[in-house]
């Protein structure tokens, strides 16, 4: 399955990355790293907040934008109304790196533009939250299709020890039972099945309501126009995550201000 080829290459670059960078001088950046934001309260809220994401392809449609700028895309989001910013760092099936977090911290931060950044990956590891940190990410994304219990729980711990936001995906009922075990602030519903690869919005509107209302929900996948929006925020989650929408938009401003004002419908 593709999850377990995209797992078997995390775990292969993981130890090489760990033999270049030591964790104890990961640990010695912390220090250096910006103040973390809160990704949870900037998805609270009257309305629907967009998380607009940073990806330039993906496994299920090869290369989406290749061409795209982080830093600039970041600021152009970020004015446009997003509420936080995903940045995919996954780098043999997604091209994404870590570099692109600090690059877009960085010009967030001299637009004067306060918006979290989300760390998508497939962290199996709490190396990957310290590189996260220190790179500069509010929040971080554990995918409980790719984690096991005790794994969900420690690394869920570890991310909030560093100051940052867990956001727990899940797809089916057998991973949320598991990932409300943790007791998370923010759970992520993932439309798209990582084994197949097929999307569904319905996935989100059969979870939705095992959710207990303290948490907040964020729609995943498969949400390309204000019409997804607008039902989404009847099935009456806080947020959507979109990626593949905007990063193949001709103007993916336009389209983002678009979905922001159909969450406040």
């Amino acid at each position: 399955m593709m999850l377990d080829r995209i797992l078997e290459d995390t775990r292969r670059d993981l130890g090489a990355r760990q033999e270049r960078v030591p964790i104890e001088v990961l640990r010695e950046k912390l220090p250096e790293a910006p103040p973390a934001r809160d990704f949870a309260a900037a998805l609270r809220g009257i309305g629907v907040r967009v998380i607009a994401e940073i990806k330039r392809a993906s496994p299920s449609r090869g290369a989406l934008n290749m061409g795209l700028q982080p830093a600039e895309l970041a600021q152009l989001y970020a004015r446009a109304g997003a509420a936080a910013i995903s940045v995919l760092t996954e780098p043999h099936y997604f091209n994404g790196a870590l570099e692109d977090v600090q690059r877009v911290r960085s010009a967030l931060d001299t637009a004067g533009l306060a918006v979290p950044l989300l760390r998508k990956d497939f962290i199996v590891d709490p190396y990957q939250l310290l590189e996260a940190r220190a790179a500069g990410a509010d929040a971080v994304l554990l995918i409980a299709a790719a984690l096991s219990d005790e794994e969900l729980y420690q690394l869920y711990h570890q991310a909030l020890e560093l100051g940052m936001t867990p956001l727990m995906e899940v797809h089916d009922e057998n991973e949320l039972q598991r990932v409300l075990g943790v007791n998370p602030m923010v759970v992520g519903i993932n439309n798209r099945d990582l084994r197949t690869f097929q999307v569904d919005l319905m996935t989100t509107l059969r979870l939705r309501p095992m959710i207990p209302p303290d948490v907040v929900v964020v729609a995943e996948s498969g949400i390309r126009s204000p019409a997804d929006v607008r039902w989404l925020t009847e099935a009456g989650v806080q947020a959507v995550l979109v990626g593949e929408a905007l990063v193949t938009a001709s103007d993916p401003g336009e389209l983002l201000c678009e979905l922001v004002e159909a969450g406040r419908w």
